[in-house]
């Protein structure tokens, strides 16, 4: 765990691949007796979400430079309490580095970030607010998944233990192998029980439904769910657009290491796109009659009793439905861009 700051509850367990070391938490060269009791099940004081600020996690102008490439520059971002916030973007577009200067892991080049009204270089006050799980989990692999759990208890914040025992048995996760007989599934399993049994204000998620199988990604969904409910903030970085569309509330898109949109997903579909699939038993409206109607950017004849329209984003659907009403369709479907579409037109020409 070099370099990984101990006081960080979803680090102590869901460690970097390659760092099994339990040298370095909290300086202890041997870790806490992990049979001894484990914390009261409560919620600090810390974790009141009534107490803590609007925006959780907050960035001003913040940029890291590796000699003359800027991996992340001029971020400003502000998620509030209560969201949860998909990061998207291809490899090499800034995401892990932001990720790292949010937690103080990187030093930023320019900038600041907050955490929970903590500037992230206060590490040991920041990261007392924040669980985070990152993309490739490693587990010491003489201990249980029981141990792990247990020592994380002791290490960061007390976990709600009723969630937790809900949360194994929503994940399915046995927690008496040893760790070095787990799955990736089940070591993202045991990684992803410990973040969210913390509750902390602030979460942030690197590819977090990594080797899960579908029943698994809909238990983590639930758990998010549960999470924007009780007021914390979650932020999702993830390759997988259909999971980010399925439970955040705003997405940033990153491209390049900067900031290129950050908008609501219902937002985004509006601002694209709308395709209309239609169907005629008889003869229909021909493409030039619907081209002339405002709005239709686009009228195709797939056969000669069906069309397909592209409305231009924020177009008014009203005048184009009413006229393909009065041609009476047998079939009429409405599509909206979907978050790859959408994605897609930020990045396709490039790899």
């Amino acid at each position: 765990m070099t370099g990984v700051p101990g006081s960080l509850v979803g680090v102590v367990l869901a460690l970097e691949k390659g760092t099994h070391s339990m040298a370095t938490i909290d300086g202890a060269p041997n870790p806490p007796d992990i049979h001894s009791p484990a914390p009261p099940s409560r919620r600090s004081s810390m974790h009141d979400v009534s107490r803590r600020s609007l925006a959780p996690i907050r960035t001003e102008g913040l940029g890291k430079r590796y000699g003359a490439t800027w991996a992340v520059r001029d971020l400003d971002l502000t998620v509030p309490a209560g969201e949860v916030f998909g990061f998207l973007g291809p490899n090499g577009a800034g995401k892990s580095t932001t990720i790292r200067l949010l937690l103080g892991m990187a030093r930023p080049t320019a900038g600041r970030a907050w955490l929970a009204d903590h500037p992230v270089e206060n590490v040991a006050q920041a990261h007392r607010h924040v669980a985070y799980v990152p993309a490739d989990v490693a587990l010491w692999p003489h201990l249980t998944g029981r141990e792990v759990l247990e020592l994380a208890a002791h290490l960061g914040s007390p976990p709600d233990l009723t969630y937790r025992r809900e949360l194994v048995e929503r994940f399915d996760l046995d927690l008496s192998k040893r760790c070095r007989a787990y799955s990736s599934g089940n070591r993202q399993k045991v990684a992803l029980v410990a973040a969210f049994a913390t509750r902390a204000p602030v979460m942030i998620l690197d590819e977090p439904t990594s080797g899960l199988d579908p029943l698994m990604e809909r238990a983590f969904r639930v758990a998010v769910g549960e999470a924007r409910d009780n007021g914390q903030t979650v932020f999702v970085s993830s390759h997988q657009l259909s999971e980010v569309e399925a439970i955040c509330d705003r997405v940033g898109i990153l491209r390049g290491g900067e900031l290129v949109e950050v908008a609501g997903l219902d937002q985004l579909r509006r601002l694209r796109r709308v395709e209309i699939d239609v169907r005629f038993a008889v003869d229909h409206l021909g493409p030039d009659t619907l081209l002339a109607l405002p709005g239709v950017a686009e009228a195709r004849q797939v056969s000669d009793r069906h069309l397909v329209l592209q409305l231009a984003g924020g177009a008014d659907l009203g005048p184009v439905l009413r006229q393909l009403a009065d041609a009476q369709p047998v079939g009429l479907s409405v599509r909206e861009a979907s978050l790859e579409e959408i994605f897609l037109e930020y990045y396709g020409d490039r790899p």
